[in-house]
């Protein structure tokens, strides 16, 4: 099976990447479209167009402020069907980026990408998430190639509230373990092929400048304060995090989000906070010894993440609940991407006890 690393065309970072928006935009075209949510360009909108007039770059905006869901989908292109574009620029956060991917899948055209929070690595990404109306997994996308640029000025990503910055480091922390274990595994990656050493190496040091600098970054959020720490800290959550997952591969943790979608209380939790709590219950079936279990759990419990299903927002947890839980993460391409310390095939009992075991612990 041959090895494939994928990435952005362009990775910009800096306090002054919105000043100089429209310079990265002229490199793709003239005309473009411009898919972002009503708070954001009002946030924006007069910097960005300051700064694409003077490249002579034309915008079109489309503002985007429903769910990804085939309809909404639907409703972006036709929208975008009534302008002439060769390229898309998605701004925001999670939604709209994914909107603009959905939008560059159909169309064929450029897409840069610049996000306003910090909250997953979507931007770096290929891949995105549509659900059905009930916000339960629908699909994922998957566009040709990543985006061309992306943009992230790290002095609006500091004004972003807490809780945004908390979601993307929950996604982020997971990525060292999970490529690790689909290298370990012969899994493959999420293009379709064999793990690149150079994507667990970059998901390794994303782990490693998490822990470093998460707390204290924490602390920043909100504030528009850019420090070194805080700096390196949004390269890890967006560009080191996005390349980690996609060349070196996912597995139980993010598996798991499949699972967590279909039980209340669990559905309607952010998507770090799914896979974070994910990250432990596959750190459990690989019997991680105590002291790195420990420290973990002390690492979540200082910064807010859920580490039980209790803590996660499910109130009843019995046997069907787990049940629910198990089948559809097994039954989610990642699982495939993990070797069970039996030498067999992972099973729903498996997978009950780990989540078992998870809220004993932390009770």
């Amino acid at each position: 099976m041959n090895l494939v690393f994928g990435s952005p065309g362009r990775y910009v970072q800096g306090t002054e990447v919105l000043a100089q928006a429209g310079t990265w935009l002229a490199h793709c075209g003239r005309k473009a479209v411009v898919v972002i949510d009503s708070y954001v360009l009002g946030l924006i909108k007069s910097r960005l167009d300051d700064t694409c007039t003077r490249s002579e770059v034309e915008l079109h905006y489309i503002t985007f402020d429903g769910e990804i869901t085939a309809d909404g989908i639907a409703d972006l292109r036709t929208a975008a069907g009534q302008v002439d574009f060769d390229m898309i620029l998605a701004v925001g956060g999670g939604k709209c980026i994914d909107a603009g991917k959905a939008l560059a899948h159909s169309s064929g055209r450029a897409l840069i990408t610049m996000p306003t929070v910090a909250s997953n690595d979507a931007p770096t990404s290929k891949n995105y998430v549509v659900y059905d109306a009930h916000h339960q997994l629908s699909e994922v996308g998957h566009l040709l190639s990543s985006p061309r640029y992306v943009l992230v000025d790290t002095g609006l990503i500091a004004q972003a509230p807490r809780q945004f910055l908390l979601a993307g480091i929950a996604d982020a922390l997971t990525k060292k373990f999970e490529a690790e274990q689909c290298f370990a595994s012969a899994g493959v990656n999420m293009f379709g092929a064999r793990p690149a050493l150079s994507g667990v190496v970059l998901a390794r040091e994303c782990y490693q400048v998490i822990r470093q600098h998460a707390e204290v970054a924490l602390t920043q959020a909100g504030s528009g304060s850019v420090t070194p720490a805080f700096d390196q800290l949004i390269e890890a959550v967006l560009l080191m995090s996005g390349l980690g997952f996609e060349s070196g591969g996912l597995s139980i943790a993010h598996a798991m989000t499949r699972g967590l979608s279909k039980v209340p209380g669990a559905q309607q939790q952010v998507h770090g906070f799914q896979v974070a709590y994910g990250l432990l219950v596959q750190l459990v079936l690989e019997d991680r010894d105590a002291d790195l279990m420990g420290d973990l759990l002390s690492f979540y419990q200082r910064i807010g993440l859920p580490r039980s299903l209790a803590e996660l927002g499910v109130t009843a947890i019995d046997d069907g609940v787990l049940m629910r839980i198990a089948e559809p993460t097994l039954n989610a391409p990642h699982a495939r991407n993990f070797a069970s310390l039996s030498g067999g095939p992972l099973t729903c009992n498996d997978l009950i006890s780990a989540m078992r075991a998870l809220e004993d612990r932390t009770h």
